[in-house]
């Protein structure tokens, strides 16, 4: 550690002078700069296609026709922008690592709507233009579909460049910042370039982060930040004192960085907390943990609409999975397990088969291949990778979460739910204590927060956590951006096991 330390106390002085003068001369590719203007085209070029459909529909909708009728569409483009600005549309990405579309969609409503109408009423009062009402649904309907669309295919082509990238330091080697870099190393959609670790005492580092180096110890994080160009810090709480904490964010402020910073209590602190002051003095709101009958009526009412019309819309590839598992090897089509279920009632879970029908009597004898046994891992969850018992079919449908489609039946039938804790087997279950019940409040859901951030490579305690968090923070809005992520979730490079 003193080695790291020492070189970059030497290399500082030799090349700050260099780093600041290809600052003031070359363009700095930030995550930023490539953001902004990304979503920037993506947005005016859906707002222009938007009113060049809405001007099409019944009579003409502006005051003159052809090109002089695009007037005063191009005249508000600008305020449109200038409008999703003020609303963050540009700025959560840079901000935010884990930001995607559909935390963009309650701002994407809002704006529409209300610059759909103000739009509309600036013209009639201006005596511009003439602008139906069939107009103004087109204009509001396609908006509505286009900017999430393009927003998405942005982020699909601005995630895969290098300048996405931002490079980033961890404050703190503890236990909870390697949590941190191990969920940075897992998640290459995050855009994160793990430099190393900034801390002044020696750690053991986790077998996944040896090659992870320790920069230094704090006193050397400026120089630090300048000489890897470091974009975002991100501070763990460790065992340095508080004053020392605040002077080192206070060193951060004019190095053009983003700052994190671990809250302490992490374990109960989900999307809905609320902040709010005391004469200045932040406090941090908990939501109520219980959720009200009404609530609950809510979810009932979504899962029901949902699951039966999945069930409609899916019956032809429904039909085509269980012919192929009943020709792909012998056996039932169905897989039936009894699970635990909210409020501690068991059912019957249904899915496709994807083992040979042997399987549960093999598991004992596999028991040593499960990948949470290893290197000090979680053996309460059990995973083999590259299961010998799973069929060629099963593999497929595993990897694409097809093997989970009837599931639907059992959300109509009201145990399980659309978006829920993760249905753990009884032999899970019974590792499951005291506070961590409280994920039992709600039914087990067929997605979740375990299956968005990691599916099969989280282990057994943090999934308990993550459970206990979307029970704690429900609201119908986190369902339904689960529900989007869960899509591109599928198709990541991940294994389910």
């Amino acid at each position: 550690m003193r080695h790291y330390a020492e070189v970059a106390a030497l290399v500082d002085e030799l090349t700050i002078e260099i780093v600041e003068r290809r600052r003031k001369t070359a363009v700095v590719r930030r995550r930023g700069w490539l953001v902004h203007r990304t979503l920037l085209l993506t947005d005016v070029l859906a707002l222009g296609l938007a009113f060049l459909l809405a001007t099409a529909v019944g009579d003409a909708g502006v005051a003159a026709d052809g090109l002089a009728g695009l007037a005063v569409p191009l005249a508000l483009l600008p305020l449109w922008i200038l409008m999703a600005k003020l609303y963050g549309l540009y700025e959560f990405d840079e901000r935010r690592t884990d930001h995607s579309t559909a935390g963009d969609l309650p701002a994407i409503f809002h704006l529409v709507t209300v610059g759909a109408w103000l739009s509309a009423v600036g013209v009639w009062l201006t005596g511009l233009g003439d602008v139906t009402f069939a107009e103004l649904a087109t204009f509001w309907l396609v908006v509505l579909a286009l900017l999430p669309l393009g927003r998405a295919l942005a982020r699909t082509l601005f995630r895969r460049r290098f300048a996405y990238l931002q490079n980033t330091v961890i404050v703190g080697a503890d236990d909870t910042g390697q949590l941190i870099a191990r969920k940075f190393l897992h998640h290459s959609e995050y855009g994160i370039n793990l430099v190393g670790f900034v801390d002044g005492e020696r750690r053991t580092l986790h077998e996944e982060l040896e090659r992870v180096p320790v920069l230094g110890g704090t006193e050397l994080l400026p120089a630090i930040v300048r000489l890897f160009d470091v974009e975002r810090v991100v501070i763990s709480f460790s065992g340095d004192a508080t004053e020392e904490t605040l002077r080192l964010i206070r060193t951060l402020v004019d190095l053009d960085v983003r700052i994190d910073i671990v809250p302490r209590l992490y374990e109960v602190v989900g999307s809905r907390i609320s902040i709010h002051t005391v004469e200045g003095l932040p406090l941090l709101g908990l939501p109520s943990p219980h959720l009200s009958p009404s609530s609950r009526c809510v979810k009932r009412l979504f899962d029901l609409a949902f699951s039966t019309v999945g069930l409609i819309v899916l019956l032809p590839l429904l039909v085509a999975i269980a012919v192929a598992v009943k020709l792909d090897s012998p056996g039932p089509i169905f897989f039936r397990q009894v699970r635990m279920g909210s409020g501690g009632r068991t059912f019957r879970i249904v899915k496709f088969r994807t083992m040979t029908a042997d399987a549960e009597t093999r598991k004992a004898d596999l028991a040593h291949l499960n990948k949470h046994c290893h290197n000090g891992g979680d053996p309460r969850m059990f995973k083999i990778v590259r299961d010998p018992r799973v069929t060629r079919c099963g593999g497929f449908l595993r990897r694409y979460c097809l093997d989970e489609l009837p599931q639907l039946l059992n959300v109509v039938r009201g145990e399980m739910s659309l978006v829920g804790p993760r249905p753990l087997i009884l032999d899970e279950d019974c590792n499951v204590g005291d506070w961590e019940r409280k994920r039992l409040d709600l039914k087990p859901g067929i997605t979740g927060l375990w299956q968005v951030l990691g599916r099969s490579d989280i282990p057994f305690a943090e999934m308990v956590k993550l459970d206990y968090l979307y029970v704690a923070n429900w609201s119908l809005f986190s369902d339904f951006k689960l529900l989007i992520e869960t899509i591109p979730a599928v198709f990541r490079e991940r294994e389910a096991y």
